[in-house]
């Protein structure tokens, strides 16, 4: 732990001085916050899970702080989340270098990481965004992201999405395996009535592998229905 705070440490130093950076900028530049809920939601697998994931952003066009945060609770509490802070540089058009710290927990135990990401736009405008993560024990994980929206109409629109983690070592405290972890695919159809509010409904595919599926088998197919939102 010693460890990762020596690494730690200098990326949240580098987080304030940005942030007064951020603040002393000239009024060309007006700065900005907005949050997103990309997904809020209830599943009809057999736990009911209520799942979420969303951002939060302030800063310039060239230099923001991002808070993400994504999970799952049911009745019984909270199943897992991951959450990521992190500083944002935009190095080309569409495109950001990401560095700061996550912390993921589940119902008996938490992690905290140090994490270096990209995130922008693909060609044929697929949302990517790629993390890399190291923890104290020495375990690297690596989580890609991508998301396509189809413009049916002008307010209604497809978004198939595809999530996959792999880590290189074990881990029986959050469940975890080495290799391919876990992937997750989904389809959701939204309808905006205005464009920072519109409910929607999908399919969504999970299934882990390797270690992990044995401490965490999951091979499900759910129907969800949700709303996105946000300002």
């Amino acid at each position: 732990m010693k460890t990762l705070l020596k690494r730690a440490l200098p990326i949240l130093a580098t987080g304030v001085v940005l942030t007064q950076q951020l603040w002393s900028a000239g009024a060309d530049d007006p700065l900005r916050a907005t949050l997103i809920m990309d997904k809020f939601e209830v599943l009809d697998n057999s736990e009911k899970s209520r799942e979420w994931e969303g951002s939060f952003y302030v800063g310039y066009d060239l230099d923001k702080l991002y808070v993400y945060s994504q999970g799952a609770a049911t009745s019984e509490g909270l199943e897992w989340s991951q959450n990521e802070f992190v500083y944002s540089r935009a190095i080309a058009p569409f495109w950001d270098i990401q560095a700061g710290i996550a912390y993921d927990k589940n119902a008996d135990a938490s992690k905290t990481w140090a994490e270096l990401a990209i995130a922008g736009l693909a060609p044929y405008f697929f949302e990517t965004r790629a993390a890399l993560l190291l923890n104290s024990d020495g375990n690297v994980g690596l989580r890609l992201e991508a998301e396509y929206e189809a413009l049916l109409t002008q307010k209604l629109i497809l978004t198939p999405s595809l999530e996959a983690d792999f880590y290189t070592k074990e881990d029986p405290e959050l469940r975890i395996g080495s290799g391919l972890s876990n992937i997750e695919a989904g389809l959701r159809l939204r309808y905006e009535f205005v464009r920072e509010f519109a409910p929607y409904i999908g399919v969504t595919w999970e299934k882990t592998f390797g270690t992990t599926r044995d401490y965490n088998p999951v091979d499900e197919t759910s129907f969800l229905v949700g709303v996105r939102f946000w300002f």
